[in-house]
Order: C-alpha cells, then sequence, then structure tokens
C-alpha cells in the first residue's frame, strides 16, 4: 500500500507510525493519521478555516496523546478486516484504500495527503472524524468541499 503514495504522503504515515508507537498504541488509527496529515502536509492545513479552526484540531489532538485517547486503547478501531494488517487499525486500513481508489478516479497512481483528508471526513465512524467534531469541524462538510473533492494530491 505505501509504495502507492506520494512521497509527502508516505512520510505522514511515517509519522503516523512513530506517534503510534510513542503513545503506546498498537496500531496506527485515523486518528493518528490525521495529526501527522496535518503537520506535514501545507494542502491539508489550507483546507480548515483559518488558523483558530486547525489551533483547535490540534489541539484536540495532543489532549489525545497525552492522556486523552487512553479510552481509545482498549479498543480496535473499525470492523475487522477480511485480511488484516498488522499494526493498522481496520479503519486506517480503509482510509488509506479509499485515498487510493480517490488517487485512481484522478488517473494518479498515487495518493496524497488531499486524498487521505477526504477519506478521513468521510467515515462517519472514525476517530478522525471523532476528533474533527469534537473540535468543531463539520466533516460532512469537508468531505463534501469542492476544495477537497476536486485537489489534486
Amino acid at each position: 500500500m505505501e509504495a502507492r503514495l506520494t512521497a509527502e504522503l508516505a512520510a505522514v504515515v511515517a509519522g503516523a507510525r512513530r506517534r503510534a508507537v510513542r503513545d503506546g498504541d498498537r496500531q496506527i488509527d485515523t486518528a493518528h493519521l490525521l495529526h501527522s496529515l496535518l503537520e506535514a502536509d501545507p494542502d491539508v492545513r489550507e483546507v480548515f478555516e483559518g488558523g483558530a479552526q486547525l489551533a483547535r484540531v490540534l489541539g484536540y489532538l495532543v489532549q489525545r496523546s497525552i492522556g486523552y485517547g487512553l479510552r481509545w486503547q482498549a479498543r480496535v478501531e473499525g470492523a475487522p478486516l477480511a485480511t488484516p494488517v498488522t499494526g493498522w487499525s481496520p479503519a486506517a486500513v480503509r482510509a488509506m484504500e479509499a485515498a487510493l481508489a480517490r488517487a485512481a478516479v484522478r488517473e494518479d497512481p498515487r495518493a496524497g495527503g488531499i486524498d487521505l483528508l477526504s477519506a478521513l471526513a468521510g467515515d462517519p465512524d472514525c476517530r478522525a472524524v471523532e476528533v474533527l467534531r469534537h473540535a468543531g469541524v463539520d466533516p460532512e462538510g469537508l468531505a463534501g468541499s469542492p476544495w477537497v473533492g476536486s485537489r489534486t494530491a
């Protein structure tokens, strides 16, 4: 899967992996991906309505990494996959697959940050959407935004 990502998105995945290990989580989940994506991808940061909204999302993610996420550590995110991917939550795998499918629709062999943001925002049951909602961001509007929906990575 990672071979089909842009260099920037591969760096996001590496950052999410480091964050999961540092937080004591067994798997990369969608909140790890969102956190790393916001830190690493300037195009993704531009999607948010100014600095205040972005600061709220990052603030919530930081709270999660310093203890809020303890309630998440006891359960796996997302319904089980037919073929599990070691080190990834089922929801994170589905988000990456959706990002790759989004890239394929525009005939791009590699998925980028905007592809992943759209995929994360489009899954109402994932942790990334929970984070967005708690921070006051409308994930449905974000996933359906013409800018996110049409922007190439």
